[in-house]
């Protein structure tokens, strides 16, 4: 190459680099006018536009509730306590002071946690971001989204100051249960304004923001509470408190506010559905967005199931004031379930949700007692045992680890009645042939199987599991032994049928979750042995509904829970009686005795307005008389006799 055409080049050199750049910075100014086109400008922050009603229908079409942004009173950031404002910086954003409105370093560790995970798992977004998209933005989580937060964030920064954003914040962010700001959170959880807030109080609502709907205290209080001592050992760790604030706000209980009654019908469930559908569609949508929500709860069962807790509870309250109980507070929750779609027909939470807004029906795990047992014995007919198995009713003892004594479990009753059969020792709920049942099958595969039949809380693999001594949640028991007359499909419960926008498009729709968990031959064979419970065990009570059912009684240790849980061909319902503090609700108040009462007064009533039905009998099953006690044939006019199903082939041959 000569001398004159290095000149050439090394003149067309800044020309071209020139060139580059300016291509290059026309592209960046096309992307940059790509992504901010479309975003608002921020003239004022204090105007929002009003928003629209959503209603929520039961499945009759009785208007349940109406959903709304209620009035938001703002407070100013002198009126908010120190205590809220520095647990919130300390939990959302401890460089809220420091940045000028995006983390990049946060956003970093971010980015690189999300690409471990494959998926978006850690936000990194400043207060500030948060304001922005809870202002502008949608919740759904996208690149592009939080690159015009981030945009929007430095805008906020540039007109507002710190203290201006961070009252802002405060005065908007939704912290769950339908409250959007500060003052509105004060109230709807404390029942007071945020000026009154203590340390412990601050702390819990400073730490709704991050999960508003799974962390709010009115849909599960255990999670609340740790939610708010995790929030509170930031602040310890931070300085803001000291170790003894931080010890004496941990251990102080939560008190919540009494909830304004206003119209809405079926409160519990009506909560229960917000909850959902704030998850599935977010809380702006669910309260500004005009939505229609058909669900599936049957308002005339409603009612019936209403006047039947009342009334278990009223006469459960006599006989504990007449047993000198100290300040006797039983609660109530039921549920029921339509057995061939999944759909929550009723749902009762407690006695009163504007006093006590906890779902005990499907936020509370409770111990089941011998309401467990149907799971240890489908076990066991799935595998093939017969119903007819002897089994030995005596004395028993167990050497357990890490316990010095020998484990001596007893019956209920005290006594032992010798061999009888799986039949006659579910009916009649005797605790050691369950707990020798459960030692040959193998606590650990038959809690596999309990969470196969929908228990979603855990299940300890001990021997004891047969005694219902793991928490279980009362909709999932309901869930299971629904399975039983559901020819062995589980449905997992839901309560929203569908939903739709102001112009009647479609927005949400269910999709049932089906899956078969057990054979239809041993789901029509646990029916049958249920049956025998009412027909011949602890569920005597129920005969005098004239019609197909089945269940099982549960009672834990000092009578603390009571439990009935049973079924129709068409309805699955679930009662537990107790108190919320885990003390006695009198002497031998069972779950004959305190829960099948209302059982027998809802299902009654519920099956009046329902065509007569029988249960499933497959083609491959018979029926046959047997003594309950040898498993043997006996002839029909036995007065031992009792109708017992097996598949062909496995049935009893020789007579007693």
């Amino acid at each position: 190459m000569d001398r004159n055409s290095q000149y050439i080049n090394k003149k067309k050199a800044p020309i071209l680099l020139f060139i580059a750049c300016s291509v290059f910075s026309g592209i960046l100014a096309g992307a940059f006018l790509a992504l901010t086109h479309d975003l608002p400008q921020i003239l004022s922050l204090e105007t929002f536009k009003p928003s629209s009603v959503t209603r929520i229908y039961s499945a009759d079409k009785v208007l349940l509730a109406e959903l709304f942004v209620e009035k938001r009173d703002p407070v100013s950031l002198k009126a908010i306590p120190d205590y809220l404002k520095k647990a919130l910086i300390a939990t959302e954003d401890r460089k809220f002071y420091q940045h000028s409105g995006v983390d990049l370093k946060g956003i970093l560790r971010a980015v690189i946690t999300d690409i471990r995970a494959g998926k978006f798992v850690e936000g990194a977004s400043t207060i500030t971001q948060q304001l922005a998209k809870t202002l502008f933005l949608t919740p759904r989580k996208t690149l592009l989204r939080k690159i015009k937060e981030a945009f929007l964030a430095f805008q906020l920064e540039r007109r507002y100051t710190k203290d201006e954003i961070l009252e802002l914040y405060l005065n908007q962010v939704y912290f769950g249960s339908g409250a959007y700001g500060v003052e509105s959170a004060a109230r709807v959880f404390f029942g007071k304004p945020a000026k009154d807030l203590g340390l412990a109080e601050c702390a819990l609502i400073a730490g709704l923001p991050k999960a508003p709907s799974r962390y709010s205290p009115l849909v599960d209080k255990d999670l609340a509470v740790k939610r708010r001592n995790i929030v509170l050992r930031q602040m310890k760790d931070t300085g803001i408190i000291s170790e003894t604030a931080f010890t004496q706000a941990k251990e102080e209980r939560l008190r919540l506010g009494k909830q304004n009654s206003k119209s809405v019908k079926a409160p519990y469930f009506v909560d229960y559905i917000k909850n959902f559908l704030e998850e599935t569609l977010g809380s702006s949508r669910l309260y500004k967005g005009g939505l229609t929500v058909y669900t599936t709860l049957d308002f005339k069962l409603q009612n019936v199931a209403e006047h039947a807790v009342a009334n278990g509870l009223s006469s459960l309250e006599k006989r504990m004031k007449k047993q000198k109980i100290k300040n006797p507070a039983p609660e109530c929750a039921l549920v029921s379930l339509d057995v061939q779609s999944g759909g929550i027909l009723t749902m009762i939470g407690g006695k009163n949700f504007y006093q006590t807004p906890f779902n005990r029906a499907t936020s509370a795990k409770r111990q089941p007692g011998s309401a467990f047992k149907p799971i240890v014995y489908a076990y066991a007919i799935e595998h093939n045992i017969p119903q007819n198995k002897i089994i030995l009713d005596a004395p028993v003892a167990f050497k357990i680890a890490n316990r010095k004594n020998l484990w001596r479990p007893e019956n209920f009753s005290g006594d032992y009645k010798g061999e009888m059969t799986l039949r006659m020792a579910l009916v009649l709920s005797e605790n050691i042939p369950a707990i020798r049942l459960i030692e040959m099958l193998g606590p650990s595969s038959v809690a596999r199987f309990g969470y196969t039949l929908g228990i979603e809380s855990t299940l300890f693999p001990n021997l004891s599991l047969a005694l219902g001594t793991s928490e279980v949640k009362l909709i999932n028991l309901t869930a299971a032994y629904a399975v039983f007359p559901n020819k062995g499909e589980l449905i997992k419960p839901y309560g929203v049928m569908e939903v739709v926008d102001p112009s009647g498009r479609l927005v949400w729709r269910v999709k049932p979750q089906k899956k078969v968990v057990m054979s239809r031959a041993g789901a029509a064979i646990m029916t049958d042995m249920l049956i025998g419970v009412i027909q011949e065990g602890t569920g005597k009570k129920a005969r005098g509904i004239n019609r197909p059912i089945a269940g099982k009684t549960g009672t834990t240790n000092e009578y603390k829970d009571a439990l009935f849980v049973g079924f129709s061909p068409s309805i699955a319902t679930g009662v537990w009686v107790g108190q919320d503090v885990f003390i006695t609700i009198g002497k031998n108040e069972t779950g004959a005795r305190a829960a099948l009462p209302i059982w027998i007064e809802f299902m009654t009533q519920a099956l009046d307005s329902k065509p007569f039905q029988y249960f499933d009998m497959p083609d491959d099953m018979v029926r046959v008389p047997m003594d309950p006690s040898t498993g043997l044939l006996v002839s029909d006019d036995s007065p031992r006799s009792v109708t017992a199903l097996f598949k062909k082939g496995t049935e009893p041959k020789r007579y007693r």
